[in-house]
């Protein structure tokens, strides 16, 4: 087990560069848990001692209104890593995380984190990478809410998810999910997606959307 979650410390970008003998200790200072599809990971400021890192399944990172209105800011899949920021600051989370699929997930102590990022540069750099990174899509995030009508943030969404060779996007969303990424109603979504359809752009099969021309898409959502 401990050897299992060391590899799953490997296979992230914050801390693939650490040698195995830190990685093993810091497995087993670790722990790891299970979660069914729907489960509330941690919310917005819950105290934030941990990293997470996601060995299997998927998460989604959302803040939501007092109305309970959602904006889903990222999907983290496995080798994902979440909690960068309250490692390098100390803060509560920002948002809540809830599991989009039944997942295994590790939290790591946050002092181990801090202290193998003050002896390794490399995971130090990392650090920084992930927040600044995190710092950039929520900045264009917030841009697009400004600057994009609805049916470009649809655009944008259906692009930014991952596709299998043919185009379709996988794993399937709702079209609920899907406008919570685009911070829209599930109505002004289906009108979006029906008209890409018309275009030849996207073609929808239940809950399947297949990407036909994705650069046609890109042209749109660019404006």
């Amino acid at each position: 087990m401990a050897a299992d979650l060391a590899d799953a410390l490997r296979r992230t970008n914050l801390l693939g560069s650490v040698p195995d003998a830190d990685l093993a200790a810091l497995a087993a200072a670790s722990r790891v848990r299970g979660f069914r599809r729907g489960q509330i990971v941690c919310a917005l400021g819950d105290p934030a001692d941990t990293l997470i890192v996601v060995v299997s399944g998927r998460v989604k990172v959302a803040v939501r209104s007092a109305d309970g209105g959602e904006l889903i800011l990222s999907a983290v899949g496995p080798g994902g890593t979440l909690g960068e920021l309250s490692v390098a600051d100390g803060g509560p989370r920002s948002a809540d995380v809830e599991t989009l699929e039944d997942s295994r997930l590790l939290f790591v102590p946050r002092e181990r984190v801090q202290d193998i990022c003050g002896r390794v540069p490399a995971a130090a750099q990392a650090l920084t990478t992930s927040v600044a990174a995190t710092l950039r899509r929520l900045t264009e995030a917030t841009s697009d809410l400004v600057f994009l009508d609805l049916p470009r943030r649809v655009a944008k969404a259906l692009l930014s998810q991952p596709r299998d060779g043919a185009g379709v996007i996988c794993p399937q969303l709702t079209q609920e999910q899907l406008a919570h990424h685009a911070a829209g109603t599930r109505q002004s979504v289906n009108a979006a997606l029906r008209g890409f359809e018309r275009r030849g752009w996207i073609t929808v099969d239940g809950r399947a959307v297949t990407v036909r021309q994705p650069e046609m898409l890109a042209r749109f959502a660019d404006g």
